[in-house]
Parts: structure tokens; C-alpha cells; sequence
């Protein structure tokens, strides 16, 4: 699966890298509500998409985590990766992964063609540094 390719393809489709924006049109539900200190989680109810994002995050946080479980929605509409964890011995490493990589791909696209460098990314979005360096290091 080329990642990079998938989040190109979105955003050239709708016309922006704001996962919320893509989220609402790709008719995939966004729910803000205290998660304690869980960030958000994706799920799928009636073949309705959902993105549940903790309302008490940060707003970078809430970014973040948008791209992150959007990953989820596009990438693995069908896996329940909370199910996997609670009651299966299954991994999702590379699920968890996958979705993360999306995250950092999509905050990456900037209009224009223009990137942002790793610093930006840090200040502008809170990535976590050592997933940026996890992804692009490794």
C-alpha cells in the first residue's frame, strides 16, 4: 500500500490536507467529547464512519489525532482496532503505524506542492518527534 500515493490522491481530490474538511466530505462523522486521557479513536457503526477526537486535547493535538484515525477510516474502514487489542492477541503495530504515517503524509501536503520540514511539523502540528524520526529515520 503506497501511503504517500493514497494522501496525494486525497488531497488533490478535495482540493485541501485539513482532515476535518476531507473527513465531512467524505461523509465520515466527527464527534468531540471527553475521552479522558485517551486522544480519539475511530469506529464504524451502520457503515457510518466515525471519528470520536477528545474535545479537553489541544488544538494540535485534536489535528493530529484527526489525521491519525481519518488514516484509520481510509486506510482500515473495516478493522476495529480496539476490539483487536481488548480481546484478541492480534498486533496492531503496523494498523497503529499505518495510521500515523498517513497522519504525518497528510499534514505534510501543504498547497502549492510546498512541504513543511520536520521543525514546522513539530511546532505547527505537535507531532511527536521521535514518530517523525521513527518514520522518516527508519
Amino acid at each position: 500500500m503506497n501511503i504517500k500515493r493514497k494522501v496525494g490522491q486525497l488531497v488533490k481530490k478535495h482540493g485541501t490536507n485539513n482532515p476535518f474538511v476531507i473527513a465531512k466530505e467524505k461523509g465520515i462523522l466527527i464527534r468531540r467529547l471527553p475521552l479522558g486521557s485517551l486522544l480519539g479513536y475511530h469506529t464504524r457503526k451502520c457503515r457510518v464512519s466515525i471519528i470520536h477526537i477528545n474535545e479537553d486535547s489541544s488544538q494540535e493535538e485534536q489535528l493530529f489525532t484527526c489525521c491519525h484515525e481519518l488514516g484509520h477510516a481510509v486506510l482500515h474502514p473495516e478493522v476495529n482496532t480496539s476490539f483487536l487489542k481488548s480481546h484478541t492477541y492480534y498486533s496492531t503495530d503496523k494498523i497503529e503505524q499505518e495510521a500515523n504515517l498517513f497522519a504525518v503524509e497528510l499534514l505534510f501536503q501543504q498547497g502549492g506542492g510546498q512541504s513543511i520540514t520536520i521543525k514546522e511539523a513539530i511546532e505547527q502540528y505537535g507531532i511527536p518527534e521521535q514518530l517523525l524520526i521513527k518514520i522518516f529515520y527508519h
